[in-house]
């Protein structure tokens, strides 16, 4: 800090010290020779930390324009002792003295959160002091934010201390402000202050700092590291009569399982917040996957459609007038059950040892509803026919208006029943080349390849028979289909030339060879086109 002070300019490493800059220097010089008879104890107070009975940690900060400082003191009855200190520079430029002052708190809880991992002491027994009431204003605050960077720094703060436990500091008893100020007049003195530290000051109860006492923040016209506060107001719901029915939310749902356990925990968190069951807020609970939540959740959603789909029938059946005569559901015989739900009449009402879902089986419209719960019961069949989808539909106790035309398309378009059902594809093959479509000699074009191995005998030795093996070469006529096999012995470009000169020794020359093009096939080129130059030649 004192070097940046007198180098105010750029000068070079090899330039001379400017004349302004000397007496600076020399009275740091002087200062350092000083250091010489500075005594440091070898223990923090004069009894051991083992026995104290109830040692307690003073962490002091402070900052100026050119430095950053904290210091600690172990405090044991009415002995205090220095335990460390720390001081960095200050940034050049950017910074309001709240800013640093802010980052010397934030060192003093990194040194508070050091020294009590290596001396064992309760964090609940450290002690933080500043000389800022703006910044125990930030600590201490509880309404009000704060822009990143001091946010920030704050978190930092609060996570190894609580704001009960930073208390005000006068300026002239705050011994972390002696490594802030950067004379160069007298270092050791500057350092006598830190190891002696504030005996007066730490000499009082630590009940007496005050640490409850409430600092006020400044506006945020004056402090530009507070936000704005945002006036919010609250709406009345009850004035909002064009929203749109529930039922339109069931289209943004593609299964019949999302949609069940979408309004399960919705239903459960409204709940929540009318006080009917013992959670309160926003939350996922477990209870929203058990069997009765999720069949009273699926109640209420073929209420909802009902409610939509049949809401005269409804109100004449309530009111037992008759039904109107444009009605879809009037030859069900409907009526309403003790769940609200509008289901299918009949002659087995009596009957009482199936229960109403086989019975009475519950209306449900044709509609997005509907698609999806004979998409989630035909998963259920795996996937099988119209036939088997409809009884499984029935059977879960739903009469769906219109089913049989409704099924009939969503197993056309299943995904998985056209992959079981759908007729194999057969792959178009391309048009014939010319020389298979070609009349000419047998043999003059050719395609070949090679097949086997196999093994065969070749010799007896007195251990028994040696394996070999052996592959076969195929020569087939691409106009005729007849067929030539030559014999080889291994894979080799050598053993095919021998075998293709056997072919044309007997079957004559060939104007076109076809092959996969294999790796004996390839070395075999150069001795076609020599064998080719010598038959021009002769």
């Amino acid at each position: 800090m004192i070097l940046r002070e007198m180098c105010t300019g750029s000068p070079s490493w090899d330039d001379p010290l400017p004349e302004e800059c000397r007496d600076s220097w020399e009275s740091l010089s002087k200062s350092l020779d000083r250091l010489s008879s500075l005594q440091i104890p070898r223990m923090f107070v004069p009894q051991s930390l083992s026995l104290a009975s109830d040692p307690q940690l003073l962490i002091f900060s402070d900052a100026s324009e050119t430095a950053i400082a904290a210091a600690a003191y172990l405090k044991v009855k009415q002995d205090v002792g220095f335990v460390m200190g720390k001081s960095k520079l200050a940034p050049l430029a950017g910074h309001s003295i709240p800013r640093l002052k802010l980052c010397g708190a934030v060192l003093a809880a990194e040194i508070g959160e050091f020294v009590s991992d290596h001396l064992s002491i309760p964090a609940s027994s450290i002690q933080y002091f500043t000389d800022s009431k703006v910044i125990l204003g930030y600590i201490k605050n509880r309404t009000r934010r704060f822009y990143n960077y001091v946010s920030n720094r704050i978190a930092r703060i609060h996570a190894v201390s609580s704001p009960s436990q930073w208390s005000y500091v006068p300026t002239h008893q705050n011994p972390a402000d002696a490594a802030t100020r950067g004379s160069v007049a007298d270092i050791s003195n500057m350092l006598d202050t830190w190891l002696v530290g504030p005996v007066q000051f730490c000499s009082r109860n630590l009940a007496e700092c005050e640490s409850e006492v409430d600092y006020p923040l400044i506006s945020p016209d004056d402090d530009k590291e507070i936000r704005s506060e945002l006036s919010t107001f609250n709406a009345d719901v009850h004035v909002l009569t064009n929203l749109p029915p529930i039922e339109d939310r069931f289209s943004k749902f593609s299964t019949w399982d999302s949609l069940v356990a979408a309004f399960s925990t919705l239903r459960h968190v409204a709940a929540s917040y009318r006080g009917s069951n013992d959670c309160t807020g926003w939350h996922m609970c477990q209870s929203t996957t058990c069997e009765s939540t999720l069949k009273d959740t699926e109640h209420f959603i073929i209420r909802c459609v009902q409610a939509q789909a049949f809401d005269a029938e409804i109100e004449a059946i309530e009111n037992k007038l008759n039904l109107p005569r444009d009605s879809q559901i009037q030859n069900l015989s409907p009526f309403i059950d003790d769940n609200g739900l509008l289901r299918a009449g009949g002659r087995l009402n009596k009957l009482k040892s199936s229960g109403l879902s086989s019975i009475n089986p519950v209306i449900a419209p044709n509609g997005h509803v509907a698609v999806l719960l004979v998409r989630f019961l035909h998963n259920k069949v795996f996937h099988q026919g119209r036939m088997i989808t409809e009884g499984a539909v029935r059977s879960h106790g739903y009469w769906i208006l219109g089913a049989r035309r409704l099924i009939s398309p969503i197993i056309y378009f299943c995904v998985v029943c056209r992959k079981l059902r759908r007729m194999p594809q057969e792959q178009k093959m391309a048009d014939l080349p010319v020389d298979r479509l070609t009349p000419g000699p047998p043999f003059s074009s050719v395609g070949l390849d090679v097949f086997g191995p196999w093994p065969v005998v070749t010799r007896k030795t007195r251990g028994g028979s040696a394996q070999s093996k052996r592959w076969a070469v195929l020569f087939t006529c691409l106009t005729s289909r007849a067929v030539h096999i030559e014999v080889i012995e291994d894979m080799s470009s050598s053993c095919f030339i021998n075998a293709l000169r056997r072919f044309i020794a007997l079957r004559g020359p060939v104007k076109l060879f076809r092959s996969d093009r294999g790796t004996n096939f390839i070395g075999a080129v150069d001795d076609l086109h020599v064998n080719a130059i010598k038959l021009k030649t002769l």
